[in-house]
């Protein structure tokens, strides 16, 4: 079993940034994908960026050249550095990792962090 808190979100102007945390505890020594999805107001989930346990990345084209995504094994927490944040970035930022897959999405899901862009 895996657990994942996340941290960071907050309200931001326009054009600021923000960086997320997930830290995975549990069984952490089988997490291999980890990842952001986001969900806003009538919207369906969607990712934003996933990165697997050797690197491997994959960041959607909306937030490709502004957010960024990272991992530190060692810590088994992942990042999403969120830069140049758009109104429509307002979200539900969802972790998500699997212990198994390098796809996403995984088995596992946190509780979700709001970021809030004002314009």
């Amino acid at each position: 079993q895996v657990q994942l808190v996340e941290s960071g979100g907050g309200l931001v102007q326009a054009g600021g940034s923000l960086t997320l945390s997930c830290a995975a505890s549990g069984s952490t020594f089988s997490v291999n994908a980890m990842g952001w999805y986001r969900q806003a107001p009538g919207k369906e989930r969607e990712l934003v960026a996933g990165i697997t346990r050797g690197g491997t990345t994959n960041v959607a084209d909306s937030v490709k050249g502004r957010f960024t995504i990272s991992r530190d094994n060692a810590k088994n927490t992942v990042y999403l550095q969120m830069n140049s944040l758009k109104p429509e970035d307002t979200a539900a930022y969802y972790c998500n990792a699997d212990p198994i897959s390098r796809r996403l999405p995984g088995r596992y899901w946190g509780q979700g962090t709001q970021v809030t862009v004002s314009s």
